[in-house]
């Protein structure tokens, strides 16, 4: 078992040769606190939640996918932009890597979905989405139509306020998460991502209705979220799954 990484501002490594460059733009982060017990049973394979000072976190992240591309090929503009809003959670594996796991990951566009689920085994969900800005607030909107539960939805409106030029530790354990762990084909294994340090914006949550987060099988939030962020958006650079995780890390 390795100690956890740092949690860095900056990618820890670049990636050269990615996978999929794409960019998330106009992101609200909303978090819960959440015990690590409550949701281990939703880890994948090799991994534990990730903790800070003993709580792991729900997010809800709304945001839109913009130009996803292949290799150093030039984005898609019309399949390759969309709005998308995922419920993740916080991993730690043996090999001491940070990351998120994502319970589901709502998108506008069936082809991405598809390709999503097959090529790369995420949970991804086809809805009906929108992402609306109205002087300093965005609304984001979905309603899952594919494959379920049907009509499962989230409707939220954040107010974005200060740009922030020192986040919190807990700012940037929330944030700054450098790859996700998922079950590919062969095991459990860790794709990593890069990006630029995230431009981020205290934000006010204005309204929310949702199920997603229940839908997920996490347990629904009951009190206010804990962190409202919001980002005009960074471009990204995902690489090739790293090597599977085998051996589970003791939860930190």
């Amino acid at each position: 078992m390795h100690n956890p990484s740092a949690v860095t501002p900056d990618a820890p490594a670049a990636i050269r040769m990615p996978l999929l460059t794409q960019e998330w733009l106009d992101l609200a982060f909303v978090h819960w606190a959440v015990e690590p017990s409550a949701v281990a049973g939703l880890m994948p394979s090799g991994t534990v939640p990730d903790t800070h000072e003993g709580l792991t976190y729900v997010g809800l992240v709304a945001f839109r996918m913009h130009r996803v591309g292949w290799f150093r090929l030039p984005g898609i503009p019309y399949f390759g932009s969309f709005p998308e809003t995922n419920v993740r959670l916080y991993s730690v594996d043996a090999h001491g890597r940070r990351g998120v796991v994502f319970r589901s990951m709502d998108a506008s566009r069936l082809l991405p979905v598809v390709m999503g689920r097959v090529g790369f085994r995420l949970p991804y969900l086809w809805s009906r989405m929108t992402v609306r800005s109205e002087g300093d607030s965005v609304t984001y909107t979905s309603t899952r139509r594919w494959p379920g539960p049907r009509g499962a939805r989230s409707r939220i409106t954040v107010r974005t306020g200060e740009r922030i030029h020192e986040p919190t530790s807990l700012e940037h354990f929330l944030t700054a998460r450098w790859g996700m762990h998922n079950m590919f084909f062969g095991g459990a294994a860790y794709l990593p991502n890069d990006h630029p340090r995230w431009p981020l914006h205290r934000a006010r949550l204005v309204s929310c209705d949702e199920d997603l987060v229940a839908s997920a099988g996490i347990p629904a939030p009951t009190g206010a979220p804990v962190s409202v962020l919001y980002s005009p958006g960074v471009p990204v650079r995902l690489g090739r799954p790293a090597r599977p995780v085998t051996t589970a890390p003791a939860v930190p």
